[in-house]
């Protein structure tokens, strides 16, 4: 990572999607599916490179060819996974997934124990937040498992370090024993992030309100300094204690949304990150420079949408600029 605190840590979990050869059908009537790097930490780190940024990716993987997978395709990307751990105590995970004909999926998970899951808090290393800007997780990994306790050494290495922290919850209900579970632990992360990134169908579940406003409210009152919240076809919005900020839907039709959440909140750490906005300045920015970042992530996501995978369809900063002027 470079001195200036430009660089991203995430942590959790990196897996593969195994996409369906067809869209419109459920997964038991898919007859194709194709492995696909993926995993929403891993994302986040693959937006933040292409837009020219450094990023570390903390995980575990099996010992398996799906592990190498990952390895190299997050490498070949320009991610840092010189502290990637592999064991063979259990495989790396799969998720199957399934698209709709409206472009949103469906899940099937494989990972009863994943390698991802027994990342211990011993082996985060510290080292790599000294120069970090930010760290990003979600909940996908904070389960009743050796990740949880690793995402709060991190959390704790991140804070000593003056780094941000950014919380995207990414629901996945089906990978917990129950709602009542999920919900408990998103509670117990919510107050450590700085950065809250969520979606509109996101907003009752976890505070139980129906429009981001209300939701915004409730998140930046458990702690959160900066609220996005993304509205699928209806834009994105964004809101911290002294600004609320908006950008309309692009009109896109999506042909696969795999990854673009991740690209959102990716693709806005990296352009804070790119004029070195700190926690203290948060309250202190205007809202059209606000308005600026939505626009570059809205933007990135969009374009994300309009192919198949997730890094693989990201693009590049000059690309986005070219398209917003």
């Amino acid at each position: 990572m470079s001195e200036d605190r430009k660089g991203l840590v995430a942590i959790g979990e990196a897996l593969i999607d195994m996409a369906p050869g067809e869209a419109g059908k459920p997964i038991k009537d898919t007859e194709c599916f194709l492995p696909k790097v993926g995993g929403a930490p891993a994302n986040v780190c693959g937006a933040y490179v292409k837009l020219g940024g450094s990023a570390v990716m903390l995980t575990k993987l099996g010992d398996d060819p799906f592990g190498d997978k990952i390895a190299e395709e997050l490498s070949g990307v320009g991610i840092d996974i010189s502290h990637i751990i592999r064991t063979k105590e259990a495989n790396t995970s799969l998720a199957f997934v399934a698209l709709k004909e409206d472009g949103n999926r469906e899940f099937s998970f494989y990972r009863k124990m994943g390698a991802d899951m027994l990342y211990r808090a011993d082996e985060v290393p510290k080292e790599v937040f000294e120069h970090a800007y930010a760290l990003h997780f979600c909940s996908v990994s904070l389960g009743d498992f050796p990740m949880k306790e690793a995402h709060k050494k991190a959390i704790q290495y991140a804070k000593e370090a003056g780094a941000l922290i950014s919380f995207d919850p990414n629901l996945r209900k089906q990978l917990w024993d129950s709602e009542e579970d999920l919900k408990n632990a998103i509670e117990e992360f919510l107050p450590l992030a700085d950065i809250v990134k969520i979606s509109d169908e996101e907003f009752s579940f976890i505070t139980g309100k129906e429009t981001s406003a209300e939701a915004a409210a409730v998140l930046l009152e458990k702690g959160a300094s900066v609220v996005l919240a993304t509205l699928g076809t209806e834009g994105a919005e964004l809101y911290t204690k002294k600004a609320k900020v908006s950008v309309p839907g692009n009109g896109i039709k999506p042909v696969d949304t795999t990854g673009a959440g991740d690209g959102f909140i990716g693709s806005f750490l990296h352009e804070l990150s790119a004029d070195g906005v700190t926690l203290e300045q948060i309250d202190k920015i205007p809202e059209e420079q606000w308005e600026r970042y939505l626009r570059f992530s809205d933007c990135f996501c969009g374009e994300s949408i309009k192919k198949k995978g997730a890094i693989v369809s990201y693009i590049s900063r000059e690309e986005v600029l070219k398209k917003l002027q």
